[in-house]
């Protein structure tokens, strides 16, 4: 071998191992340590507004990351543990009652794990999320006529004369349709021929509004429901500006429904400008449970209404949640007093009357409202 030939085979060598060299260091990674930048942090408080600049009680914010060349990221919150969040999104709920200042710490991190952060304060409002404080009550313990200092008897019907859904009853303000014995009231549906304001209808009832308004808390109703085709009982709750802004947009919480001809079902439900008995929308009647003993027990039928959503329950057992995940106008229209209805209806636009039916009554142990 001559020395030319030597010499370039050195050199071919040379070239490969520097090759080789260069091939291990991309394939361990020191050629792509990729540092994210242009780190951006949007915080959002849930319900804020001009009038709630830190929230609407529920302590929660939505936080959206982004940055250059991040394929990951995680929150710490007040300087708790990392939470990883995949695409940058993350919904965190601070559980300090009253307003307080925390921080937000995000990381944004790369293919190769480099990352950086940045940190952002927030204030927001928690409200008290203990439910205990009672703060209005009705336990029907004095015998006679309903407290008018309490409720309100509804009589005018407001569709030409009558109620709405094809109701076949007057309601009237007589201790016939609502009185107080043994230390529960009665509502009392009758067969019976009534005229008022023109209007003859053949069968009353009574139908009472509480003269107590509030916004967020808790409403238990301790009742035993009538029996019969065609008897419609509903305790519910409607928006106090309902003359202001009409329904559904005033909202309505159906905390127990129910129907004679379905005897075996009782319901709870809400009704908004995004989904109501007028909208066609599937999601109207929820929360229905099986209950034989609707009219020979009492049971405690429920509602808890917080800033991030409304439970019902029957007998403290939860039938149904209802908390949309953006809250609008349409389908949430409770941050605003509502007040209490409790009556007993008779027929509707689509079911019918037992023409042998006489009397039934709805019979209610009390009324509690707590915040």
């Amino acid at each position: 071998m001559n020395s030319s030939t030597f010499a370039m085979k050195k050199i071919t060598i040379a070239a490969l191992a520097l090759i080789l060299v260069s091939l291990f260091v991309y394939a361990c990674g020191e050629d792509d340590n990729t540092i994210p930048s242009d780190i951006n942090l949007s915080i959002t408080i849930q319900g804020a507004d001009q009038d709630n600049p830190t929230g609407d009680g529920s302590g929660v914010i939505t936080c959206v990351t982004t940055a250059k060349d991040a394929v990951r990221y995680a929150y710490r919150f007040a300087g708790g543990e990392l939470q990883e969040s995949a695409d940058g999104t993350i919904e965190h709920t601070f559980s300090n009652t009253g307003t307080s200042t925390y921080p937000v710490l995000v990381l944004a991190y790369s293919s190769s794990g480099e990352s950086i952060n940045t940190t952002q304060s927030v204030t927001i409002f928690q409200a008290d999320t203990e439910i205990d404080n009672l703060v209005f009550a009705d336990e029907f313990d004095t015998d006679g006529p309903v407290d008018s200092e309490a409720w309100i008897s509804e009589t005018n019907p407001p569709n030409n004369g009558s109620w709405f859904n094809g109701e076949k009853q007057h309601y009237t303000d007589r201790i016939d349709n609502a009185y107080i014995s043994d230390g529960t009231l009665k509502i009392v549906a009758k067969k019976e021929q009534y005229t008022f304001a023109g209007s003859t209808k053949s069968y009353t009832s009574a139908r009472l509004l509480s003269k107590f308004s509030f916004t967020y808390g808790k409403i238990d109703i301790r009742a035993k429901l009538p029996s019969g085709q065609g008897t419609w009982p509903a305790l519910w709750t409607l928006g106090s500006n309902i003359t202001t802004v009409g329904w559904p947009a005033c909202g309505e919480i159906d905390i127990m429904e129910h129907w004679g001809h379905d005897p075996a079902k009782v319901s709870s439900a809400i009704h908004t400008v995004a989904c109501s008995g007028v909208s066609g929308c599937a999601n109207v009647k929820v929360g229905e449970v099986t209950l034989n003993s609707y009219a020979t027990e009492f049971h405690v039928y429920s509602v808890e209404w917080t800033p991030e959503s409304i439970k019902f329950y029957l007998d403290e057992d939860l039938l149904y949640t209802y908390n949309p995940a953006t809250k609008t106008a349409d389908n949430w229209p409770f941050t605003k007093n509502q007040f209490i209805i409790l009556n007993v209806a008779m027929g509707g636009d689509w079911f019918n009357i037992d023409p042998n039916f006489v009397e039934s009554q709805m019979e209610i142990d009390y009324v509690r409202v707590y915040q």
